[in-house]
């Protein structure tokens, strides 16, 4: 990822810290004023998004750091390593709320929040909408997969505010004659609002581990990039490519066969051009690692100059 890509990053990261943390703030202190179980189960799911985009930030801020001894290959894959432990919080998290709502239903509830726990979540709903669509166009942008479920989870937390509106709404409609048992629906939203979060958690622990570890890409992702190993002057045959992605970047291992006749020193001309290729055509592509064999097709040895031979304009002449 270049440096004008993790300032954007970063800014989009801290733009949700900053704006989630003021939600659970605001939401919570509302939600205790009010008596809401679920404005304050929404502050909770606020609250792990705060942590889901402080991990964000921290991974973006570490991955641009150029390599050393010991990490040779540089630190881009922190931005996946720094999601693993987000899944764990918020199934913390997710667990806490569901514990808390479910006292509240069997303690009793007796009284609807007050009004002002209505007009709190109207107002949380309009900001959260604004969050998500402000991070998920940075996410496109970026093309990062941890920036793209981070803004996932702005849309995840608007549901749950949506859930949190419905259960004030009808905890508040309990304050007319004979509808008392609405009171429930509120503490009854944030059991739903737990059921999301916990949802969202399960869901980031299989997405953590499947983009922590790496993976190699399927034979027609790999087409394009044998084309263009092709296509360079002097590759007579590419015996073989292999591409894993590495967190949001590629590593291509890529062995080609060349005439035997030629000098080393043109032999590592020939690679170099292939791995330019690759890196110039391919933004995605980060590293790229190329083996050098001569050519032998059994007998005779393949010679730049055998007119009847396939692919031509491909030799060193």
């Amino acid at each position: 990822m270049s440096d004008e890509r993790y300032q954007k990053a970063r800014f989009g990261a801290w733009i949700g810290i900053t704006g989630n943390m003021a939600l659970a703030m605001v939401t919570g202190a509302i939600g205790i004023l009010s008596g809401s179980t679920a404005l304050i189960a929404d502050a909770f799911h606020s609250v792990s998004n705060v942590i889901r985009s402080a991990a964000v930030f921290t991974g973006l801020r570490t991955a641009p750091l150029p390599s050393d001894k010991d990490h040779p290959y540089g630190h881009d894959k922190a931005e996946s390593i720094s999601t693993i432990i987000v899944p764990v919080l918020l199934l913390v998290v997710g667990l806490e709320i569901a514990i808390s709502s479910a006292r509240a239903i069997y303690n009793g509830v007796d009284a609807s929040p007050k009004p002002i726990a209505l007009v709190a979540i109207g107002i949380v709903i309009v900001v959260k909408e604004a969050l998500f669509q402000y991070k998920y166009r940075v996410s496109k942008q970026l093309n990062s997969p941890e920036f793209m479920a981070s803004s996932r989870e702005h849309r995840s937390d608007l549901y749950s505010s949506l859930a949190a509106l419905a259960g004030i709404v009808g905890a508040l409609a309990g304050n007319y004659p004979g509808y008392t048992y609405l009171y429930y629906l509120d503490p009854i939203a944030g059991l739903f609002v737990a059921g999301l979060v916990l949802r969202t958690g399960y869901t980031l622990v299989k997405e953590s581990i499947r983009n922590t570890m790496d993976r190699v890409l399927y034979e027609e992702d790999s087409a394009e990039l044998i084309e263009t190993v092709q296509e360079i002057k002097g590759v007579i045959a590419v015996d073989g490519l292999r591409a894993r992605e590495q967190g949001h970047y590629v590593i291509v291992d890529v062995k080609i066969s060349v005439n035997p006749r030629i000098t080393v020193h043109e032999g590592q001309d020939i690679a170099k051009q292939a791995k330019q290729a690759l890196m110039k055509r391919f933004t995605h592509v980060a590293d790229v690692v190329i083996h050098v064999n001569p050519y032998d097709a059994g007998y005779p040895y393949k010679n730049n100059m055998d007119s009847d031979q396939n692919d031509l304009s491909s030799m060193l002449h």
